[in-house]
């Protein structure tokens, strides 16, 4: 019987990738001394991101400072000075990345109604969202899209004092649950499925066609994993699993 289902995020619920892609090409396209073509900057912004959320992740820097080190290794690339006031440099995320980066947010369509069908089964599990991100940033999400009233808890690093995958244990004893009786839903295969399943939850892959990190094709999954293509999927396997 499923106790609760945990949801990743970015990529689950919200459509991240392409929310970036669409504000550093748009950035990008205005910069009039830009060093390089504007596809290999987007590419360039991305690769960056990736390695300095893993610096906050691992407790090197703030979620703010993540920020500025993306951004001073990106902004001579840009052709642009590089402020050296963090203030300056907090500002630009602000004004220039943030402000158009939500604005390009979006809901996948398949997430309210697999949430709708969740809250109407007979013995329906309890709903957490678990996400690597900043808590207020994906509260906002959240909330954009009216989705915080469907999960009894919006887990991050900062509740639980760890990122994925060491969170899953502590998002486990936060729900007041086991993991064996946890399931852990998300499009990355390794972080999302198998490192859930070893820390003793049933993962769930989201596989939405693409590979997160890469833009490419998805990966391949070995047989064993339990797979869905979207997300309105899942009541009904919930519902033959728990029957």
């Amino acid at each position: 019987m499923t106790d609760v289902v945990f949801f990743d995020l970015d990529g689950t619920l919200v459509d991240h990738r392409s929310a970036v892609m669409e504000t550093i090409g748009q950035i990008v396209r205005a910069a009039p001394n830009a060093t390089a073509p504007p596809e290999e900057l987007v590419t360039l912004w991305w690769t960056l991101e990736a390695r300095h959320m893993r610096e906050y992740l691992t407790g090197q820097c703030s979620f703010a400072e993540h920020h500025r080190r993306r951004l001073r290794s990106f902004l001579p690339m840009l052709g642009e000075p590089v402020p050296e006031s963090p203030d300056l440099l907090d500002a630009w995320i602000a004004e220039r990345y943030l402000t158009v980066f939500e604005e390009y947010w979006q809901c996948y369509p398949d997430v309210q109604p697999c949430l709708e069908s969740l809250k109407r089964l007979p013995r329906g599990p309890r709903l957490a969202v678990l996400t690597n991100g900043d808590p207020g940033q994906q509260r906002a999400k959240l909330a954009r899209f009216g989705l915080l009233e469907y999960f009894e808890a919006v887990l991050t690093p900062t509740e639980l004092g760890a990122a994925k995958p060491a969170a899953y244990a502590a998002a486990c004893r936060w729900m007041r649950t086991d993991p064996a009786r946890a399931v852990n839903v998300g499009d990355m295969l390794e972080s999302d499925v198998n490192e859930a399943a070893l820390a003793g939850l049933t993962g769930i892959w989201l596989d939405r066609g693409i590979d997160f990190v890469t833009g490419g094709p998805s990966p391949t999954a070995d047989e064993t994993v339990l797979r869905i293509e979207r997300l309105t999927d899942l009541p009904g396997h919930l519902s033959r699993t728990n029957a």
